[in-house]
C-alpha cells in the first residue's frame, strides 16, 4: 500500500518516489515536489526575468504545465533538473518576447546592497549593478540564461546543458561568449 506523500518527506524518500506518485495522480506528492523545488525555481526566474511577480507567474505556470505533462515524464533526469528546464524555457520565451529590454534590477540590486559600508561604496555598487543590467540586456537571451545559471546560480555546465537543452560544449561556449561580452561592456570598471 502506498503511504501519503507527507510521510514520504518525513521518512526521507526522494523525488523519484514522489514523482512516480504524482504521475499516478497523487496531488499530495506533487504538492511536496512543488514545496521542495519552488523556492530555487523562483530565485532562478527572478534572476532571469528581473521581476519577482513575473518570475512567480512563470514558475506557477511551469508547475501547472509539469502537472499536465507528468504522466509523460520518463525520468531521464531528476525532477528538479526537468523543472529547471521547464522554467528556463518559459523564461527564455518571456525574454525573447520582450527584447531589447531585459531588466534584472532586483537580483543585482541585492548584490549592490552588500557594499553599504559607506555612501560612496553603495553608490558605486549600484552603478556597477546598473551597468551589469545594461550589459546583460545586450546579450542574447540564450547567453544571458547560461551566464545566470553558471555565475549567479553556481550550476555546472552539465546541469546548464540539460536545463537549457543543449550540449555541454554549447553551454560552455555560451557562457564564454557571455563573459566576453560582459567584459567588453564593463571595461570601464576594470
Amino acid at each position: 500500500m502506498i503511504q501519503p506523500a507527507a510521510d514520504a518527506v518525513g521518512s526521507g524518500h526522494d523525488d523519484v518516489l514522489l514523482t512516480a506518485r504524482a504521475a499516478e495522480g497523487d496531488q499530495d506528492a506533487f504538492a511536496v515536489l512543488v514545496t521542495r523545488h519552488a523556492p530555487r525555481l523562483v530565485r532562478l526566474a527572478v534572476r532571469l526575468l528581473g521581476d519577482k511577480a513575473e518570475a512567480e507567474d512563470a514558475v506557477q505556470e511551469s508547475f501547472i504545465n509539469a502537472w499536465r505533462r507528468l504522466p509523460d515524464f520518463r525520468g531521464h533526469s531528476a525532477f528538479g533538473t526537468w523543472m529547471y528546464r521547464v522554467v528556463t524555457n518559459r523564461c527564455l520565451n518571456a525574454l525573447r518576447a520582450r527584447r531589447p529590454t531585459t531588466p534584472l534590477h532586483e537580483v543585482l540590486d541585492v548584490a549592490a546592497a552588500d557594499h553599504s559600508s559607506s555612501p560612496s561604496r553603495m553608490a558605486e555598487s549600484r552603478a556597477i549593478a546598473a551597468d551589469l543590467r545594461t550589459a546583460l540586456a545586450g546579450l542574447s537571451a540564450e547567453q544571458a540564461v547560461c551566464w545566470v545559471l553558471r555565475e549567479l546560480d553556481g550550476r555546472s555546465y552539465e546541469f546548464i546543458a540539460d536545463a537549457v537543452g543543449i550540449t555541454e560544449n554549447a553551454a560552455r561556449a555560451r557562457v564564454f561568449r557571455a563573459r566576453r561580452g560582459l567584459t567588453h561592456a564593463l571595461g570601464d570598471w576594470r
